[in-house]
């Protein structure tokens, strides 16, 4: 019986497809802003940063940090129930066929440059990755987790994907320039490491995935048994070391946790003895590339169409009032009192703001949509001055970067501190931010959300309160 055979295209096709299905929002691009769909919802096998202006979906690695934040009040069944799923299924063909940044690194490493062969020094240092995964990945998040503060370390303090596309996808944009005097020291050294990670990519072949990646390092872990994969027939081997000397990545043999399952040692194998396999069925195999499946490729493109249109739709405009989403305190409820340290030296009392509309806004440094949506607040101050109180609470512990940060932004409204975060869970809330509450005159919330607001959309919630007071 003849095996079966479906036969890829081009591997650098199917990346350039990944990463453009990965960020099909040109909506995104081209207002400056973050799709918050409901495909948002939805991780994507790859390294591909949430906060990038076209992703329409999430990363895996940051929702297994965020998740493990969290762990300490769900179980994080979803994040690590996808990677096991992507794991088992693909392993690190992830790495090799569908990862944005993995293409961006080879794509660095054709700048003809001196290369760096790999050695015995190279392949210790692919060891790093692995201590990344448990302390900044697993371990940090879930020690601060229980602390009530979420602390996705990596996204935070290391991640390219997230500097490339989620912060310079978003600075890039003229619409939003006025994030440019929030910019501080830790934007400053997460764009060094960019820098230098690119740099040495042109010399060393994709030396992010081969030494800091984490989300490699746990698809490594499936190399043994993941059902897609590439496959070495054993009877027919002649071990002559052509595949171990064609790679470039830190293999020892063929198919191991550092294999990213290229398939670029098949076409120097003599004897025929490798291929891509999916199970039983022929993915690759050698000079396959002149062949191919006529109707694949319609396919993909149809499947990118239908995302494309979907999430690029223009949204409904509607005259209906807006209706706040409620995160477990009810509208109409006497809002609890609280009293917060802030940065500046003084304290923010919500019973001392009674009389005046409150907006209190929790947010934090390493969370995007929260910075993006400061000015907003400070149009508000601005317009109705003493009528409002406003308060921006950051949700954190680690308040080190945190103070400076404050003190070099344009506002002249309350940037405080909830030490425990029990202000925001006092709310109904959770370490999902931003995370925005509206108290009227007497104290009563009347607007409980999690998720971004517009000056709009603040404006619209306040007026009612201050039109009745007049």
């Amino acid at each position: 019986m003849a095996e079966k055979r479906f036969l890829l295209p081009k591997r650098r096709l199917i990346q350039l497809y990944a990463a453009l299905l990965y960020n099909a929002h040109a909506k995104g691009f081209i207002k400056g802003e973050i799709y918050t769909g409901p495909v948002k919802a939805v991780c994507v096998p790859g390294l591909n940063c949430y906060s990038c202006p076209g992703a329409v979906s999430a990363c895996p690695l940051g929702s297994l940090q965020n998740a493990l934040a969290s762990s300490g009040k769900r179980a994080p069944y979803y994040a690590i129930g996808i990677l096991l799923l992507f794991g088992i299924i693909l392993g690190r063909t992830v790495c090799g066929y569908l990862c944005p940044i993995g293409l961006f690194q080879e794509l660095l490493h054709k700048i003809p440059v001196p290369k760096l062969k790999k050695s015995r020094f190279t392949r210790a240092l692919s060891g790093l990755k692995y201590g990344i995964l448990i302390i900044l990945v697993i371990l940090i998040p879930l020690w601060m987790g229980f602390k009530d503060y979420p602390l996705p370390a990596f996204c935070k303090y290391i991640c390219p994907a997230g500097t490339l596309q989620g912060a310079v996808g978003l600075l890039a944009h003229p619409a939003n320039t006025g994030l440019y005097p929030m910019l501080g020291a830790l934007f400053a050294s997460k764009m060094t490491i960019l820098i230098l990670l690119a740099l040495v990519c042109m010399f060393v072949y994709r030396a992010f995935c081969r030494f800091l990646c984490p989300l490699g390092a746990i698809y490594g872990l499936f190399a043994r048994f993941a059902v897609i994969g590439v496959k070495v027939d054993r009877s027919a081997c002649v071990h002559c070391g052509k595949c171990l000397r064609k790679c470039e990545m830190d293999i020892r043999h063929v198919g191991d946790h550092e294999c990213i399952q290229c398939g670029e040692c098949i076409d120097v194998c003599p004897v025929n003895a490798i291929s891509l396999k999916a199970g039983k069925i022929t993915l690759r195999e050698k000079a396959s590339e002149k062949k191919k499946n006529a109707f694949l490729w319609p396919v993909l493109v149809c499947i990118l169409l239908i995302l494309f249109i979907f999430v690029n739709w223009p949204d409904k405009k509607t005259e209906e009032p807006i209706v706040p989403l409620e995160t477990g305190y009810e509208i109409g409820m006497r809002a609890p009192a609280f009293t917060v340290p802030c940065y500046d030296g003084a304290a923010y009392d919500s019973q001392a703001a009674l009389g005046k509309v409150q907006v209190i806004n929790f947010w934090a440094t390493w969370c995007g949509p929260c910075v993006k949506e400061l000015p907003y607040f400070e149009e508000i101050r601005q317009k109705y001055g003493d009528h409002v109180s406003i308060a921006a609470i950051h949700s954190s512990l680690v308040t080190e970067d945190v103070a400076a940060y404050v003190a070099s932004l344009p506002y002249a409204f309350d940037f405080a501190l909830d030490e425990t975060g029990s202000v925001i869970t006092s709310f109904g809330g959770s370490t999902l931010l931003p995370h925005t509450v509206v108290l009227d005159q007497n104290g009563t919330v009347i607007y409980n959300q999690t998720g971004s607001v517009t000056y709009e959309q603040l404006e619209a919630i306040i007026l009612p309160c201050l039109e009745a007071k007049r």
